[in-house]
């Protein structure tokens, strides 16, 4: 028995007071958390030896019982209804790295061109914690003792039951945003994407010595359209040559996701969206056509 368990024991468990409208988690059965980095969440926090207590936060969360939930750099505040009429105040803080840390983490980033790739189209690389390690520095906390948590509710356990439903949640958050990860450790999606965006500028506009022998001759002036016109549309010797091995990119839609939604919609859904799948249609369509599919 942890020591959670053994302080539960001084009350008489009672059903929390029902919510209207309270933050459901969508799992409703088995785990919570559908990507990998909220299921890393999780692991982190069971880690952590907390006993029954995360089992009774889930429950918690399921019933829907978490009223509001704020996250800000460092900090989270929520409120959860229990069996009392007014619901507890609860706040979990973790440390956010320091300017010198993200620094380090942003420069590994950078160096990983699908890295900056996903991060800058909006996506969590698989492997993003790698970029961590190399700075040697933990994206989620290593210990208990990195979270600072309170609730207003009169159990002294820590977590007490409506804190560990707001982890819960919190987990579903990271699913649908994974950027709140960073902005827990102090660093927003804006500026985090800004950083790259210029750390990436850097690298491509770093001049690079490729020696005497290895440099490109320059590529020879285009006759003029005017002096061509009878052979422009004539497939020259060079075309039989040329072969190409189309291959999906590594990120679906990058430029739009990078873009944003469009300033107006049809039929009620967003055009980037719309333009999102007609790309994918026709990116898919090509490769099969060059492949010979069809």
């Amino acid at each position: 028995m942890s020591r959670w368990d053994y302080y539960w024991n001084y009350y008489t468990p009672k059903p929390p007071k029902p919510v209207k409208d309270g933050i459901k988690a969508k799992s409703q059965r088995g785990n919570i958390g559908k990507t990998w980095w909220s299921k890393r969440w999780i692991e982190v926090l069971e880690a952590f030896g907390m006993g029954a207590r995360l089992g009774r936060g889930r429950s918690y969360a399921r019933q829907g019982q978490v009223v509001s939930i704020d996250i800000a750099e460092g900090i989270v505040k929520a409120r959860v209804q229990g069996t009392r009429s007014t619901p507890y105040k609860i706040t979990i803080e973790i440390k956010p790295l320091s300017a010198t840390d993200w620094n380090k983490v942003t420069d590994a980033m950078a160096e990983q061109a699908i890295f900056a790739a996903k991060l800058l189209a909006g996506e969590m690389p698989q492997d993003i914690e790698a970029a961590f390690h190399e700075a040697k520095i933990a994206l989620f906390p290593k210990s208990v003792k990195e979270l600072a948590t309170d609730c207003s509710c009169p159990d002294w356990a820590n977590p007490c039951k409506h804190i560990a439903a707001v982890y819960f949640i919190l987990a579903e958050q990271f699913d649908e945003d994974p950027f709140l990860i960073f902005k827990l450790r102090g660093k927003d999606k804006g500026r985090l994407i800004e950083e790259l965006r210029q750390k990436r500028g850097d690298v491509s506009a770093a001049p690079q010595d490729f020696g005497s022998e290895n440099e490109l001759e320059p590529m020879p002036m285009a006759a003029p359209l005017a002096e061509c016109l009878d052979s422009f549309w004539r497939a020259g010797a060079e075309l039989k040559s040329f072969s190409a091995n189309p291959v999906l990119p590594e990120v679906d839609c990058a430029l739009l996701k990078r873009l944003g939604n469009a300033p107006f919609a049809a039929k009620r859904k967003n055009m980037s969206v719309w333009l999102e799948e007609v790309y994918q249609i026709v990116s898919h369509s090509a490769l099969a056509k060059a492949l010979g599919e069809f």
